[in-house]
């Protein structure tokens, strides 16, 4: 059961798993209030895990391990890559923030439990059986509860860590209640095995069709997609901003990831089940999400409510892989979901980026107000955020043009006419979204300077360089999406042909 295959498919969990303790350990004997040994490790740890997983996706093996528990194939090994880069980003932009805020100054949580985090990221991107993905669930949830209440006396994050436990509880619940009833229905935890099972119709249906139900609500939920979307707005307001970018950046691809495991590897015989509560979810996320936003004055809420809009197109990725009785569409489909996931999460981490870079103690830049005429004293910092808004709008030449394109393309390929339905809708949902997202532009550009703007940003080059580079990906993958796209489509195609 457990050969020297199995320890070859987890090396970089080991590695993160071995540091993270390992860190946690020698933290307790830094008293810094910069908790420098604990960052610089933290940063070394998610550089070395990054690219052995990149090592690992080149290589494009695909490798079973822990009696076919644990897989280790492309998809799951270029989102780990990601997603630790992402996590190393955010640790880099959230430091200058946490040490003004003092929240570092009682321990280094902030980088061990990001470490934590991100290992439950790694074992629900891996898992390959439902106890696998569960654990890596809770281990993610608990220590992503831990952050958002980081700051004790904080009465909002307090709240909010509140918020976040009883609500991803109830979620939690819904996943473990849905994955026992279709253990019931077909006798295996192992999703492969559940996908032979279904196809021979050898399983219960009606116990089947109930854990379906249950499993896609819990799968909404942590996506943040409507009408399970309650938690969203209050925990990226109410959480440190750089604990808000952890929520908000690399738990997005595990997410996207156990949606492909569980739904399409797991459940694909089911997909015209599934697919229709895909394409309600999405309706719901694009509507709500949209129509909220323009509302708020607050901007991590408004950046929350896009959050959910943005999460309905990846929704109608999943809606458009099987139609007419055929898969033709699956690597198309779901290769368009990765793109869309992978560029909203490096989109997303300079709008925080941003707004972590304008806050100082005792002010945070947190209503879209704050950014007025941001151009005037910081350029560079209103041009980098005007990329990644008008990424998110789907303008071009952003990236974001591009990935709402090729989901778009997936639907109207299909030849459905609901699924042709569902594209027009889409383009009106984004046509009302780029209003918003165009408001803050218009503070940024055209409103008079805001006097509470730090007169110098005390953040250092290597933040202000990551931020820049970080920005002008955003643009380079809109002006040649070509590799990014083709990583994501072998990945999927492998993934499914293993």
């Amino acid at each position: 059961m457990i050969d020297n295959l199995s320890w070859v498919a987890i090396f970089p969990e080991l590695i993160l798993l071995v540091m993270a303790c390992a860190i946690t350990l020698a933290d307790l004997s830094v008293h810094s209030t910069k908790r420098t040994f604990t960052y610089v490790f933290t940063l070394l740890t998610l550089f070395v895990v990054a690219v052995s997983q990149g090592l690992y996706a080149l290589n494009g093996f695909t490798i079973y391990g822990f009696g076919n528990m644990i897989v280790s194939d492309p998809m799951g090994n270029w989102l780990k890559c990601f997603a630790a880069l992402a996590m190393m980003v955010t640790m880099i932009y959230g430091r200058p923030y946490s040490v003004a805020r003092d929240m570092l100054s009682r321990g280094g949580e902030l980088f061990t439990l990001s470490l934590f985090s991100l290992l439950g990221i790694f074992m629900m991107i891996s898992g390959n059986h439902f106890l696998v993905i569960y654990l890596g669930l809770e281990l993610l949830t608990l220590s992503s509860y831990a952050l958002v209440a980081l700051r004790r006396d904080h009465k909002q994050s307090t709240e909010a860590g509140m918020k976040y436990f009883v609500l991803g509880a109830l979620a939690s619940g819904f996943m473990l209640y849905g994955m026992s009833m279709i253990y019931g229905a077909t006798g295996t935890l192992q999703i492969n095995q559940i996908q032979q099972i279904v196809a021979t119709g050898m399983a219960k249906w009606q116990i089947l069709m109930l854990g379906l139900v249950f499993l896609v609500s819990g799968l909404a939920f942590k996506l943040g997609a409507a009408p399970f979307h309650a938690w969203l707005p209050d925990v990226y307001e109410g959480a440190p901003t750089s604990v808000t970018l952890i929520v908000a950046s690399a738990p997005k691809l595990a997410a996207f990831a156990i949606m492909v495991r569980l739904l399409v590897e797991g459940l694909m015989p089911l997909a015209v089940q599934w697919q229709q509560m895909m394409a309600v979810l999405a309706i719901a996320s694009l509507l709500i999400g949209n129509l909220a936003a323009i509302m708020q004055t607050n901007l991590k809420r408004m950046l929350a409510y896009s959050t959910i809009s943005q999460v309905g197109f990846v929704l109608l990725a999943f809606v458009s892989g099987y139609s007419n009785g055929n898969f033709n569409l699956v690597v198309d489909a779901y290769s368009a979901g990765m793109f869309y996931i992978v560029t909203y999460v490096l989109t997303t981490l300079v709008n925080f980026g941003v707004i972590m870079l304008l806050s100082y103690e005792g002010f945070e830049c947190e209503n879209i107000q704050d950014l007025s005429g941001l151009n005037q004293s910081r350029p560079l910092y209103a041009g980098v955020m005007a990329v990644s808004l008008l990424s998110l709008a789907g303008v071009p030449p952003m990236v974001g043009f591009y990935a709402k394109l090729t989901v778009l393309q997936v639907l109207v390929a299909s030849g459905q006419t609901f699924q042709i339905g569902l594209a027009i809708f889409a383009v009106l949902m984004s046509l009302i979204g780029a209003f918003y997202y165009l408001r803050v532009i218009k503070v940024m550009y055209f409103d008079a300077p805001n006097p509470q703007l730090p007169k110098e940003l005390h953040a250092g080059l290597d933040v202000r360089a990551v931020l820049s580079i970080n920005g002008a990906l955003v643009l380079l993958f809109g002006l040649m999406p070509a590799g990014l796209m083709a990583i994501c489509a072998f990945a999927i195609h492998r993934m499914l042909n293993a």
